[in-house]
């Protein structure tokens, strides 16, 4: 035990080294404007001080509990969460059903956000979690999405209703202009591309100002309507709360949208569960855990790609286009690699593979974040220090169990721990 701890000690006074170099002078010596706008320095050593000595600590009690930590337990533990999951589950979503009924409109906002993430992350992880294609530009079809809704509701006077499965089918398509060029790439080599393609498409949006409005965007984007009522404050006898003889509120329109968006994350996740247990879903899981095998078992691993990219693009497609009727307004600052890097957070987070880790993952991440909103320049901070303590705690997601999506009698629970690449 002492020879343990003292391996410890050396390992968290290595780390509070490195803490002190490196927040030594961005911390404890910070630049500030004095009288007549001259710089000098702000001295805080006590700042770094507290950031020391918490990374030691930090560092410390990770390293014992490392060592302390028994495999087995590990993966009792872990079988037992996503054992957990299926009480979850049905609880979580009888909150989001009500969730209107009681709540303010800030608090609506705010699901509507957690569920748009959640339709992204779900959508996504058919590509990364399932299939196990690296993807660093999903907001491609993001963008994608809303763009095409906005032009198409511009130019021809069509409804969102209208353009929402346009809008999936012409991500799709994109997805497929991906899938091609990237047939051959596997891991960082793939990564490097789809990033790539996610810049080149918001670049294309920038300078295309015919088409696209460039930086100004396009705004006035319709809003909308359940069969045919708007949503407005006129109280017009072909308004919602008129047809209804309700008082005008904007909560009626935010309630509206909430329920669309939770519509199509409810469809999302039951397309994707459906496609797992089909013979194209084995398909990817085959694909994800070894491409040689798969390709070996006569799998045709081009279509199988292609088919992950262009169903995973067709849902961001869909919550693009629900971003571009939210807003009444887009422009390619609304599409940026950080958007790409969020949604893969989501999906690492909660679990490669699994629809409730990505659940859980988006509520606590972004529904996390407007918590600490008030926290102002520690908010990402402490959003930063509890991903890395999730991540050291639970390598694998939240939800890190993978059970076979079809098996030969009864079907047994596997950890992803023992899984030798590790995806989850």
């Amino acid at each position: 035990m002492n020879a343990d701890f003292l391996k410890a000690g050396r390992d968290a006074g290595l780390s509070a080294l490195v803490a002190l170099g490196v927040f030594g002078a961005m911390v404890g010596l910070p630049t500030i404007i004095g009288p007549g706008g001259k710089l000098t320095l702000d001295v805080r050593p006590e700042a770094v001080a507290i950031i020391v000595v918490l990374v030691f600590v930090g560092r410390l009690a990770l390293v014992l509990w490392q060592q302390r930590r028994l495999t087995p337990s590990a993966h009792k533990s872990r079988l037992g969460l996503a054992k957990f999951g299926r009480y979850v589950a049905p609880l979580l979503l009888i909150v989001a059903v009500t969730i209107p009924l009681y709540s303010s409109r800030y608090m609506i906002d705010i699901g509507i956000l957690v569920m748009t993430y959640v339709m992204l992350g779900w959508g996504l992880n058919i590509v990364v979690g399932l299939a196990g294609l690296l993807d660093l530009g999903y907001v491609a079809f993001y963008a994608v999405g809303a763009y095409s809704y906005a032009l198409l509701a511009q130019n021809f006077g069509l409804g969102f209703w209208a353009c929402l499965p346009l809008a999936g089918i012409l991500a799709a398509f994109w997805g497929m202009m991906l899938g091609f060029p990237v047939l051959r790439l596997r891991g960082d080599y793939l990564a490097i591309v789809t990033l790539a393609f996610g810049e080149i498409i918001r670049v294309v949006l920038l300078n295309w100002t015919t088409l696209t409005g460039g930086p100004n965007g396009i705004s006035g984007i319709p809003r909308p309507t359940l069969f045919g009522l708007k949503f407005t404050m006129g109280g017009e006898p072909d308004t919602f709360a008129g047809f209804f003889g309700l008082e005008p509120s904007v909560t009626h329109r935010v309630a509206f949208l909430y329920y669309v968006i939770f519509g199509l994350a409810l469809l999302t996740n039951w397309v994707s569960m459906r496609l797992r247990r089909l013979p194209l879903g084995r398909a990817w899981e085959a694909l994800r855990e070894d491409e040689i095998a798969c390709r070996a078992l006569g799998i045709n691993v081009t279509i199988t790609k292609l088919t992950a990219f262009a169903i995973g693009a067709a849902f961001g497609g869909f919550a693009g286009a629900f971003f571009a009727t939210r807003q009444a307004f887009i422009s390619p600052e609304s599409f940026t690699f950080i958007e790409s890097a969020i949604v893969l957070a989501v999906v690492v987070l909660g679990g490669l593979g699994s629809q409730l880790g990505v659940a859980l993952a988006a509520i606590v991440m972004i529904g996390g974040g407007e918590v600490f909103r008030d926290f102002n320049e520690y908010r990402m901070l402490i959003f930063g220090v509890a991903l890395v303590v999730v991540m050291v705690v639970r390598p694998r997601g939240l939800v890190s169990g993978r059970t076979p999506s079809v098996s030969l009698g009864a079907g047994a629970r596997i950890s992803a721990d023992m899984m030798s690449q590790g995806h989850g």
